[in-house]
């Protein structure tokens, strides 16, 4: 077998315990980042005076012809390759002879991995950064769209008062624009570079760490070589910063369902993003939005495992830390799938006005009808069981809220004057909500152009 260790063994490992132990099944994602690493490695070795520029070039140009095995997707793994690290000295020493042995000096598997797997994250990143705001985009394309369309707004999901489809869609918005903070945040906390710090007590050769830094695109080294082998604070960050994601989307899935089904209708699915039953032929569900709320469990699951992987580790490193990447693999190719099918999503998404129109009953504008109150001198506290009162008058008579004659609010209250009917309508309503959010067009406009700098500054 292939290992970078064995010499106080006098025993090979069972091939049982070997397939258990090893991790190339999935690490070997990270090729690209060990080759990186290693290049950087070998160039800090020679300007410490470890390797000579002869052998530090053979070993680069070494290690470039490894990079391109694998991106051609020619690199063969070997049946003892352990993981990534392994596999590339391995090869490197297949092609470069005894030299390629050199390249380890001062340092650990225990650094190396760190590194590469942060170097994985950083990219990582910066990636779903991107998807976000693809899905953003498509909000603020759906918002502009329909800025002033009415619809009802819900608590409890319940009627509660007079909102619009571009003040809904931006609702949404927001909350990508936290996880794209939180995905910088997690970026940043994985730019701190582990190499040097070797297995635990850092490397005994003079290799210009800062200089490494530089080159790989860290922003700063690790101040503590116990520490630098042993945190993945940078791992879990990143998948609570998925996990909220996850969060996000099932929330906006939910409220599509919802919209999308019969009893709603606010909107219809594209085909594209839709499928059907095997046995109903009218069926037309919504599995795309049903699947994105289901990958959400999964998501927060990822971070969960991690956490509960990491709270009782010792210092440095344990075997355990092998753990932490296909959490991480399998977070970034599941919002590598929804990030932009949810975005396809709401840009083919049709909304149907008159379905919404339709549910604009006057019930929404009681809370108007006793701002209005306010308005005429009555406490808010008076005011709101004043309106109870009026809403119960006209159930009780079985018409809507708007029917109450002027004599009939006058007999509740005296503050009701012949004006009290321009309270109930919806612009109003909508209008008289000015303030910075609120569901006046003015408003809209000013939280729509915000949106829009939010996504032009990210970029």
């Amino acid at each position: 077998m292939n290992k970078l260790w064995g010499g106080r063994f006098a025993k090979a490992t069972d091939s049982l315990v070997h397939q258990f132990n090893a991790s190339i099944q999935f690490d070997v994602r990270l090729a690209d980042e060990d080759i990186g690493g290693s290049a950087a490695w070998a160039r800090g070795l020679a300007a410490a005076g470890v390797l000579t520029a002869v052998e530090a070039k053979t070993i680069i140009a070494g290690l470039e012809q490894v990079r391109a095995e694998f991106a051609a997707g020619s690199f063969e793994l070997a049946p003892g390759d352990e993981d990534v690290h392994t596999a590339v000295e391995r090869r490197l020493t297949e092609i470069v002879g005894q030299v390629g042995g050199k390249l380890h000096t001062g340092r650990s598997r225990n650094d190396q991995v760190a590194t590469d797997f942060r170097l994985w994250v950083m990219r990582a990143c910066q990636q779903a950064d991107s998807w976000l705001a693809g899905l953003q985009n498509a909000l603020i394309a759906s918002a502009e769209a329909n800025l002033t369309l009415p619809m009802p707004g819900y608590t409890h999901l319940q009627h509660a008062q007079p909102v619009t489809w571009g003040h809904w869609a931006l609702s949404h918005f927001w909350p990508l624009a936290r996880d794209r903070g939180r995905f910088a945040a997690a970026k940043t906390q994985a730019a701190v570079l582990p190499l040097g710090s070797a297995a635990l007590a850092g490397t005994a050769f003079p290799v210009d760490r800062e200089a490494l830094a530089r080159e790989l695109g860290f922003a700063a080294v690790s101040a503590n070589s116990l520490d630098a082998v042993s945190d993945r604070d940078f791992a879990a960050d990143f998948l609570y910063a998925a996990a909220m994601v996850g969060l996000h989307l099932s929330r906006l899935s939910e409220q599509l369902i919802l919209f999308s089904a019969a009893e709603f209708g606010f909107v219809r699915l594209d085909d594209g993003y839709s499928t059907g039953s095997s046995l109903m032929p009218q069926k037309k569900n919504p599995d795309t939005l049903e699947l994105t709320r289901g990958k959400s469990g999964r998501l927060i699951g990822h971070l969960t495992g991690l956490l509960t992987t990491l709270k009782g580790l010792p210092s440095t490193y344990d075997k355990d830390l092998q753990e932490d990447k296909e959490p991480l693999f399998d977070a970034f190719d599941t919002l590598a799938l929804a990030l932009p099918v949810m975005a396809g999503l709401i840009r083919t998404l049709q909304l149907r006005p008159e379905r919404m129109a339709a549910q604009l009953e006057p019930g929404l504008l009681a809370t108007d009808l006793a701002d209005y109150l306010v308005k005429k001198g009555v406490p808010f506290r008076q005011a709101h069981g004043i309106v109870g009162q009026v809403v119960r008058l006209a159930e009780e008579k079985g018409v809507a809220m708007t029917a109450v004659s002027l004599t009939e609010l006058q007999a509740i209250h005296s503050a009701f004057e012949a004006d009290a009917a321009q309270a109930l309508q919806m612009e109003t309503a909508l209008e008289n909500r000015g303030n910075v959010g609120g569901t006046a067009e003015t408003a809209l406009q000013t939280q729509l152009a915000a949106a829009k700098r939010v996504v032009e500054k990210a970029d």
